[in-house]
């Protein structure tokens, strides 16, 4: 089983995304966005390759206006070197990636020239997928659209319509049951007909339920035959609801406990999950760290390393409870590690913790910082203390430090990102 996260990460440096308006889209403009893209997800694989991610959604802005006329470059070409450098980290490293265009990329629409948009944005991200040399495994999930008054036209439209795309598009296209329109017993019967893969997402299903009442494990178990050999495995969405927002709303972070018990109800265990969630990579890091059969303390260690100082600045009682808990090497307390983390996060924090925690990295400069740094970290402190400036500017100046000083603890701290 893989589990991975899509398009972005929290706390790596580096692997930010970045795109630009249309009236700034010169050809220079978008070769130089194009190359920032690039080496941001050659980052990004390469942090998954050391925290052994093999699950990796790719961003479908990685080329802006991809699927647009306002791009003449042939970027394909242009950066042909750089893709294959990125394709063979993928493949060597075992690797398996996504594509999954957005909500205007709607196949069944009434309007032709929406149709025509969706074919050729599915058309751009074949070709990504293509020039990074990957295999039929690497998919495009698509959902089916709209109903538009008129369910059935509206799915012998989608019907249709794929039978339009490229041989290279069909052959990656798999389909995903959404929270508005199309069930998953709906999808499956589009991808029985199409024979073509159906993704299975849990969330959407919970929300979007069939007449036909069953279990996750049921629905996975009927998307599973429309998953050929040349697929690769089987594919699945997981998230979790916010509960402080409206119903569909990916959570914060993956809670351990519900997601350990959605895997034990797993028939089939050798299949790969796609995590949608707010914190992407830390949560895919979480659920590895719980299933994983390599039960190391060592694992939580580093991952403590990571979220201490943010727990410190939200619950201090938790703080000592988990070093606590990481003293006796002999064990793997993932379940209660993990707990206590999302327990604290959960908390309000209170000026006096905000400020403890601070004072604790300002503890990395205090003794190489020069007299003029000191003497700003003192004066916005008092300020603090006095309501006059919020801990974002305590935290913003400590970050500043952390790069200047090149502080590489800090650097793979989450406390300057949750």
């Amino acid at each position: 089983m893989s589990i991975g996260y899509a398009c972005l990460t929290m706390g790596v440096l580096n692997t930010d995304q970045k795109n630009c308006l249309l009236k700034n889209a010169t050809t220079d403009k978008l070769s130089e966005l194009i190359k920032h893209n690039l080496t941001s997800l050659e980052n990004i694989i390469e942090y998954n390759i050391k925290n052994k991610i093999k699950l990796f959604r790719i961003s479908s802005d990685i080329i802006p206006f991809g699927s647009s006329m306002a791009n003449t470059l042939s970027w394909w070409e242009e950066f042909a070197p750089h893709f294959k450098r990125i394709g063979e980290k993928i493949k060597s490293n075992g690797i398996r990636v996504s594509m999954h265009p957005g909500q205007y990329t709607v196949l069944n629409s009434p309007s032709e020239e929406v149709v025509e948009r969706a074919i050729a944005d599915l058309n751009y991200h074949a070709r990504v997928l293509d020039s990074l040399d990957m295999d039929a495994s690497s998919k495009i999930i698509l959902h089916i659209g709209g109903v538009y008054n008129d369910k059935k036209l509206a799915t012998e439209r989608f019907i249709s319509n794929y039978r339009l795309l490229e041989d290279n598009v069909k052959q990656r296209l798999v389909i995903e049951n959404d929270d508005k329109s199309y069930t998953i017993e709906e999808v499956l019967n589009i991808g029985n007909k199409l024979k073509i893969p159906v993704i299975y997402d849990n969330l959407h299903n919970a929300i979007n339920s069939p007449e036909l009442i069953e279990t996750d494990s049921y629905w996975i178990r009927e998307c599973n035959k429309t998953w050929q050999e040349k697929d690769g495995k089987q594919k699945i969405h997981y998230s979790q609801q916010d509960p402080l927002k409206k119903a569909g709303s990916h959570s914060k972070t993956i809670r351990i406990i519900e997601f350990l018990q959605f895997y034990t109800n797993l028939e089939d265990k050798d299949i790969d999950i796609m995590l949608e969630v707010k914190d992407k990579n830390l949560s895919a890091i979480k659920c590895i760290n719980s299933i994983s059969s390599s039960k190391k303390i060592k694992r939580l260690e580093e991952e403590w390393s990571r979220y201490k100082y943010t727990v410190l600045e939200y619950a201090p009682v938790n703080y000592t409870e988990i070093r606590h808990l990481l003293k006796n090497k002999s064990d793997y307390p993932v379940v209660a590690f993990y707990n206590l983390i999302e327990g604290a996060l959960e908390k309000e924090p209170i000026p006096g913790d905000l400020l403890n925690s601070a004072l604790h990295v300002w503890g990395y400069f205090k003794k190489i910082v020069t007299k003029q740094e000191k003497d700003s970290f003192l004066k916005n402190i008092e300020k603090y203390k006095q309501g006059k400036v919020k801990i974002k500017t305590i935290k913003n100046f400590l970050w500043k430090l952390t790069l200047k000083y090149e502080q590489d603890y800090l650097l793979n701290s989450f406390y300057f990102f949750l």
